[in-house]
């Protein structure tokens, strides 16, 4: 059988490559890193739903765009900051599409201050879009995870969260804290599965990890000044920003079933800045 044992060839056949038939909701989707992670998705056959929270005409530009891949691609208004709308947002795209398997936690937002400057909402503000938002769309989409016994969650933290950045007290604090989530989601959903039976050894599981991009070219970084870009990508040891599909393309595998060992565990995306 080609070097093949015939368990190895059965268990090759049972996971799939592709995600023909898959649903991704990425919130956040719709500009910078979520557009080209719902694009690449899109272009390896899955249905993808992206949240934006305003600009609806960059939205839908980048809904026609997505769907020239001839999947279902649907837009999904809300502010990842509120519990009520997390909820809704994933109703919505389980209405519409009739599954969901895949979870990309992408929205963030930045208001920069040094700690003494930062006021109270700066700091709540911050923490409930990129934070809390992250568990409240977990916590929406997991009981059809365990149900199923399938399901990824993908959370889309930073560098910042490892290594902290001047005047980021709440983004550092808030992409950190991403870490400890993916984990204890990671741990649950593992126990949850076991306890009700449907934990599948040969299947693809229910998986959650986290991507943390370092300093990629997208919108968050037109307004560096020159300096003080220089001063960043020659901190880099690649020595350039790192790209949107770069970043996409972790989360691609990810997402898919060759991914299925894989849980609780952080991506470093980042041209090597950190070791």
């Amino acid at each position: 059988m080609n070097g093949m044992t015939a368990a190895a060839e059965s268990s090759s056949k049972e996971r799939s490559s592709g995600l023909e038939g898959r649903v991704a909701f990425v919130t956040g989707g719709t500009r910078g890193i979520g557009a080209a992670i719902g694009m690449r998705l899109a272009s390896d056959g899955a249905s993808v739903a992206a949240g934006y929270s305003r600009d609806r005409e960059t939205a839908e530009r980048w809904a026609e765009e997505t769907a020239k891949c001839d999947v279902p691609v649907s837009l999904h208004q809300g502010n990842v900051g509120s519990a009520e709308d997390c909820r809704r947002t994933v109703q919505e795209v389980l209405d519409e599409h009739g599954r969901l398997d895949i979870l990309i936690n992408n929205a963030g937002i930045t208001i920069d201050r040094t700690m003494l400057k930062m006021d109270d909402e700066d700091w709540y503000r911050v923490l409930a879009v990129n934070l809390s938002g992250a568990f409240f769309l977990s916590k929406a989409v997991l009981p059809h995870y365990l149900e199923r016994g399938s399901g990824r969650i993908i959370n889309i933290s930073s560098i910042v969260g490892e290594m902290g950045n001047i005047g980021q007290a709440n983004y550092a604090a808030s992409k950190s804290g991403l870490f400890g989530l993916t984990k204890t989601i990671a741990r649950e959903s593992a126990s949850q599965l076991e306890r009700s039976g449907r934990r599948d050894p040969d299947g693809p599981g229910v998986t959650v990890n986290t991507v943390t991009p370092g300093f990629i070219a997208t919108e968050m970084l037109e307004g560096i000044p020159d300096k003080v870009m220089d001063r960043i990508t020659s901190q880099i040891p690649l020595g350039r920003l790192g790209r949107p599909e770069e970043v996409a393309r972790v989360v691609h595998f990810l997402a898919s079933d060759e991914s299925s060992y894989i849980t609780g565990q952080i991506w470093a995306v980042n041209g090597g800045m950190d070791m």
